[in-house]
Order: C-alpha cells, then sequence, then structure tokens
C-alpha cells in the first residue's frame, strides 16, 4: 500500500496540515505544530507561507464512511 500525504480532517487545528505531516512522516502532530511555530518566530514569518502554501497544495483526506 503506498503512502499519500493528506491534510487530515479528523488531528486538525486550523487546516489539518501538521496532522497529515503527522501521520505521513509518523511523528506527533504536537512536534510539526511547534516547528511551525519557532520557524515562524525565528525565521521572521517565513513559515507562514510554507504552512500556506502547503495548505494549498496538499489535498484534503477523503472521509470513507
Amino acid at each position: 500500500m503506498e503512502k499519500l500525504l493528506r491534510r487530515t480532517t479528523s488531528d486538525k487545528v486550523f487546516a489539518g496540515v501538521c496532522g497529515g505531516l503527522g501521520k505521513f512522516f509518523a511523528i506527533d502532530p504536537i512536534i510539526w505544530r511547534l516547528i511551525f511555530l519557532l520557524g515562524t518566530i525565528f525565521g521572521l514569518g517565513s513559515f507562514i507561507l510554507v504552512y500556506i502554501v502547503m495548505w494549498i497544495v496538499i489535498p484534503k483526506e477523503q472521509n470513507h464512511e
């Protein structure tokens, strides 16, 4: 089974990007959220642009009900 990067609908705070990264890399989404937070603070906001691009580019996962 191939692994696809998708924005999550179940583990999201804002757009599901960090939850999707957490599932894809098998890392707790809180770690990704901290990376984006620290990157935004110390990268003078450049990580906000990265997050927005990822939000647009990464498709949302499909709910199979």
